[in-house]
């Protein structure tokens, strides 16, 4: 059997509550600044909930043409001006050098939902004659990935990943086995979420997951707290570039990291609800551990699903204690959602590119609004501020609706 290929990290893009850029969503995640605040994007006056994690300032009009813009639900517009910023990191200019060895895999929850919402409600007040063409095709969850590869003129394999609150961090994983199987030497791969709309929100308020914490939004997201109160809907996105190790050594590149393994599991329990004890969460764990021929006692870093709901954070503390036993408590472990909200299928990655910056400049950044810390989430969570650390092995969990669990293991690459 031929030695499988190497994957790195060579280009990041993100764009998240905090900022439009991945370096000043560092710097914010640093310094222990909140992107959550009220809603804008529509009138929440009615609604229990009022706040979220919204991108502030976005105008798809300084990244994209205005006429193809209005064709794009707002995930493909945030996924294309995302897609821009990791190319630009990688240092490659279009047109690509060989279109056919890149490909794309971009995931999200549910794409262009406001689209369909907004065509149903043309055409009961105004008829379809008045009803946008685009309106059914922008509404599809493999869009983002259809708009990056076609502003990108990368015409490798395509691809679209749509595992709820797991989809950023699966997309990653499974993108890089297009390069480990030899399918293509590029993948632009990651995750978006941008619906800031009162139907997800309705929904998620009306099964109590929500926080409503609507008069203070910076603290209403709180990890493993004992006052949490529910998860902050938010919207964002991260896009990487990763590449076989020799494609990015053959141009030069700088690489940020390593991909080393990955791994999903089900846990075949119920739609909403994990797995009390954590099994699924745990497989996942010990299987990306195992792909990545990665030792549990090598992990320096997790950065943790920690949505902030009642149910999910001491079940996430199981997972991690069955899985590293009493090495669990030496961990450092941290939520990027403390400060960013969830921001569903793109949260993993957003959150995967937070483990490369970190592996990669020696930072763990804290997990805010931890005041009061839940007896049963007991693991070092980091919450004093942002903290140095030689972390040479990261690790990425996300668990999402419908028992879906995914890790991705990021290490420091050594030659």
């Amino acid at each position: 059997m031929s030695k499988r290929r190497r994957v790195v990290v060579t280009g990041i893009g993100a764009m998240t509550p905090l900022a439009l850029t991945l370096e000043e969503t560092w710097e914010g995640l640093l310094a222990g600044r909140s992107g959550i605040g009220p809603i804008t994007q529509f009138d929440a006056s009615g609604l229990p909930v009022r706040i979220a994690g919204e991108l502030k300032g976005f105008d798809p009009k300084q990244y994209i043409n205005f006429k193809e813009a209005r064709r794009m639900a707002r995930c493909s517009q945030v996924a294309v001006a995302t897609a821009q910023g990791a190319l630009a990191d990688a240092g490659l200019a279009l047109p690509l050098a060989d279109e056919e060895r890149v490909g794309v895999l971009i995931g999200s929850g549910v794409g262009g939902l406001e689209r369909a919402i907004a065509g149903i409600d043309t055409f009961h007040t105004k008829g379809i004659s008045r009803v946008n063409p685009f309106i059914l095709a922008s509404t599809l969850v493999n869009m983002p990935s259809h708009h990056v590869s076609y502003w990108a003129g990368a015409k490798g394999p395509i691809s679209t990943v749509v595992a709820a609150c797991a989809t950023g961090t699966q997309a990653i994983g499974e993108a890089s086995e297009f390069i480990r199987r030899g399918a293509a030497d590029v993948m632009m791969c990651g995750g978006v979420e941008a619906l800031i709309h009162f139907s997800p929100i309705v929904g998620f308020a009306a099964m109590r997951a929500l926080s409503t914490r609507n008069n203070e939004p910076e603290q209403a997201s709180r990890p493993f707290d004992a006052d949490r109160d529910g998860f902050v809907f938010s919207e964002g996105c991260a896009i990487l570039l990763l590449e076989s190790l020799e494609h990015a050594q053959a141009r030069g590149a700088r690489i940020h990291a390593e991909v080393l393994g990955h791994a999903s599991s089900s846990d075949a329990f119920h739609v909403a609800q994990p797995d009390p004890e954590g099994r699924g969460a745990s497989r996942a764990m010990e299987w990306a551990l195992e792909d990545a021929n990665v030792a549990p006692a090598d992990v320096g870093y997790i950065n943790a699903h920690g949505s902030s709901t009642l149910i999910s954070d001491p079940i996430e503390t199981r997972a991690i204690k069955r899985t590293f036993g009493e090495y669990a408590y030496k961990i450092p472990i941290n939520s990027t959602k403390s400060m960013i909200g969830h921001a569903m299928g793109g949260a993993g990655a957003i959150e995967a590119a937070v483990c490369v910056l970190t592996v990669e400049r020696g930072m763990i950044h804290q997990t805010l609004n931890l005041e009061n810390p839940d007896s049963e989430c007991d693991l070092d969570y980091v919450p004093e501020g942002a903290r140095q650390a030689d972390v040479r092995v990261a690790l990425k969990n996300s668990f999402g609706l419908g028992g879906q669990n995914a890790c991705l293991v990021v290490g420091r690459y050594e030659e």
